[in-house]
Parts: structure tokens; sequence; C-alpha cells
């Protein structure tokens, strides 16, 4: 399974720095709709990573399936929420790690 990377160049550039070769770099809203639909379908993709802006410009249809997706896992970072990973993971497994 491969990590993907999708945003803007200035968010995806520490991502390829670390060696992550699925960095995609969108310049518009609707690129990043595509691109998120693309990498929900790529079996090879198990995390997808995205800034918490970006999540939130996308349509309301495919932000439900973002939260409800438990392979691809999305995590979004960034912004001024965190992603709800504690939450996607009880969720995934039934168990809350953190208590």
């Amino acid at each position: 399974m491969e990590i993907a990377i999708i945003g803007k160049s200035d968010f995806i550039v520490g991502f390829r720095l670390a060696g992550i070769r699925k960095t995609f770099d969108v310049k518009d809203d609707r690129e990043l709709e595509d691109r998120v639909r693309q990498c929900m379908d790529d079996r090879d993709i198990g995390i997808i990573v995205l800034h918490a802006d970006d999540l939130k410009k996308l349509p309301a249809g495919i932000q439900r399936a973002v939260d409800e997706s438990v392979e691809p896992t999305f995590i979004a970072i960034g912004g001024k929420e965190e992603s709800g990973l504690r939450e996607k993971i009880r969720r995934a497994i039934g168990v809350d790690l953190w208590k």
C-alpha cells in the first residue's frame, strides 16, 4: 500500500522531499475533486493525505465518502482543525486507542 498526497505545490513539496512518490499537485478545486476520485479508485493507495482546507472545498457527496472511507484512509492535516483520525480509527477497529 502506498501513500498519496494531494494538494497545492507548497503543501506537497515536503512530502516529495521525504520520498513519497505519489504526490499530486492540483491547481484548482475541479482538479482537486478529480484527483481525489482517481486516488479513491486506485487499489495501490492505502492512505490519502489532504490539507484540511482542501477537504472542505470538496462537494458534500465526496466529503461524505472521504469521511466514511476506511480503505483508503484519508488524513487531513493543517488548517485550524485536524482531521478526525481518532474517530476514523475507532470506527475502523471498534476501539478508541487513546483511552
